[in-house]
């Protein structure tokens, strides 16, 4: 159960409810982790701004949910495995690829490095080597989309801490971590 209380959309009012109908209206539910962050509007709104500033970046959909399972792993972050797993599955990843990426890689050579890299990132809170950068530029990535895997990392890490914290109820099809928390 979580820790928080998660916000009804039908009881919310003002600013939340427009943010909760809008998330409603784009995703077609309204996932327990947004109904968590509701309780501060302030906070909601960061995350939908960040989350969608990341969507409009050069990194398309399949991308930033190989990114998302790569750092939800190795956070061991359930409910995030959950979540991106079934999100994945839903832009086009296979369970191979899904499973791939969990595991800090992908079949495809180009977006094994910035898995690997984004998979670095979260295990090292950021202090990757420059051999690390170099790998990830020579497969291919400008220095705008590696800042754009830094950025998708940093959302995902924000994501992964708000989950574990408050325990949210897991709304997706439950995906068991491949070690424990």
């Amino acid at each position: 159960m979580s820790r928080i209380q998660m916000i009804n959309p039908a009881n919310a009012t003002g600013e939340a409810k427009a943010l909760l109908d809008a998330v409603q209206a784009q995703l077609g539910a309204t996932p327990n982790f947004i109904r968590v962050l509701a309780n501060s509007v302030p906070a909601l709104k960061g995350f939908l701004g960040l989350y969608g500033g990341a969507g409009d970046g050069a990194l398309d959909a399949r991308m930033r949910e190989r990114i998302a399972l790569a750092v939800a792993e190795e956070n061991a972050c359930q409910y995030c495995v959950s979540a991106h797993a079934a999100i994945g599955r839903k832009v086009g990843l296979d369970t191979a690829e899904i499973d791939a990426a969990r595991a800090g890689t992908s079949s495809d050579a180009k977006a094994a490095a910035a898995v690997a890299f984004a998979r670095a990132l979260a295990a090292h809170d950021g202090e990757v080597t420059a051999a690390e950068v170099e790998a990830v530029r020579a497969a291919g990535y400008s220095d705008g989309e590696i800042v754009e895997i830094i950025v998708n990392v940093g959302l995902n890490v924000l994501t992964n801490i708000l989950g574990k914290a408050t325990q949210v109820d897991i709304d997706f099809p439950k995906v068991a971590l491949r070690r424990a928390a």
